[in-house]
């Protein structure tokens, strides 16, 4: 096999962590661009809004898709290092490494056989002869990138139809919470929780007081 231990946990496209950047993209955007409406009030320059509001989504996907190479190659290394330890130590030390390595939800139920399996496993993998970073992870980084941009996206659509700044940022206001809603309702499927609808609306809610505390500040 040419698969690395733990690779399985680098996952191109996490829903989660997918989700949960596109929130962040989401607040940040509009928190950048209502504090660019009150520095730029009474003005017709609409584009001064737009760019910047475009250019934070930008910048955000970019670090996401340069924070995901990093994760990837550290989470990699992390696990070649843990497989020479495991291939060097005595077989009982071995499996207390390779039981630590499991996530607690694992670690609790399986066996001790099992374990040992696992440990075989680990010494019966060639070593790895690439390098920590593919071909692959750059283009699932810049799936990232795209992701994080595109969603965010719609914070600006109000600003490029609408020459009125103060109706323009209501709408944008208004298509954030709506999209706060839907990442949130996605969480709570994610998670199995029964009514999934409650996220949303609790996600809704907290985008609604970020705004609010925002504009407190001066935003």
């Amino acid at each position: 096999m040419d698969n690395e231990i733990g690779e399985e946990r680098i996952l191109l496209l996490d829903p989660v962590d997918r989700i949960s950047e596109i929130l962040f993209g989401l607040i940040m955007a509009v928190t950048i661009v209502g504090s660019l409406s009150i520095a730029t009030a009474g003005q017709s320059d609409v584009r001064t809004i737009m760019a910047a509001a475009l250019g934070c989504n930008l910048a955000w996907g970019l670090v996401d898709a340069v924070m995901y190479l990093v994760r990837t190659a550290t989470e990699r290394t992390r696990n070649r290092a843990l497989a020479k330890r495991i291939a060097r130590v005595e077989p009982a030390k071995g499996r207390d490494l390779v039981a630590r390595a499991l996530p607690d939800a694992f670690a609790s139920i399986v066996t001790q056989d099992e374990i040992e399996g696992m440990r075989r496993n680990v010494l019966a993998r060639p070593p790895a002869k690439h390098g920590v970073l593919r071909p692959r992870d750059f283009l699932e980084a810049l799936a990232v990138f795209l992701m994080v941009a595109v969603a965010t996206f719609p914070v600006v659509v109000p600003f490029m139809l609408m020459s009125d700044i103060a109706q323009a940022m209501r709408f944008s206001r208004a298509i954030t919470l709506a999209m706060l809603f839907v990442a949130g309702f996605a969480l709570g499927r994610r998670a199995g929780y029964a009514r999934p609808v409650r996220t949303g609306i609790l996600m809704a809610v907290f985008g609604a007081v970020l705004i609010t505390v925002v504009k407190a500040l001066g935003g």
